[in-house]
């Protein structure tokens, strides 16, 4: 794949074509997981699309397949770690709401109780 401006830069980007090492949990065309390098829970998985997309505020109808897919594999992985008492699945969007990394991605976090509010 091709990079050209921000997207070569893009930590995600690298992590997904392979430059960057990382503990690979599910991949297919069009997304790939792994885990954290920073873990928050247990469990905790990050999803990302192949595609490069800043957030979840640069998405446009064109998108819901891809984040529904996002969400579906999300399940998937918690059902293949027997997260039977629960997770939580989160999307930060922008510097407000805690997005570090310009790349939409899920965070995957189980294997303990999750306290409301989250922060």
């Amino acid at each position: 794949m091709r990079y050209t401006g921000a997207v070569m830069s893009c930590l995600f980007c690298k992590i997904v074509e392979g430059s960057i090492p990382s503990t690979a949990i599910y991949q297919d065309s069009d997304c790939y997981a792994f885990a954290d390098i920073g873990p928050q829970a247990p469990t905790h998985i990050l999803i990302v699309p192949r595609k490069h997309i800043a957030s979840l505020a640069a998405t446009s109808e064109a998108d819901a397949e891809l984040l529904g897919h996002l969400v579906t594999i999300a399940a998937k992985i918690a059902r293949d770690k027997a997260l039977v008492n629960g997770y939580r699945v989160v999307m930060n969007t922008g510097p407000d709401g805690g997005q570090t990394v310009d790349h939409l991605h899920l965070h995957l976090l189980g294997g303990r109780h999750m306290t409301w509010p989250p922060g």
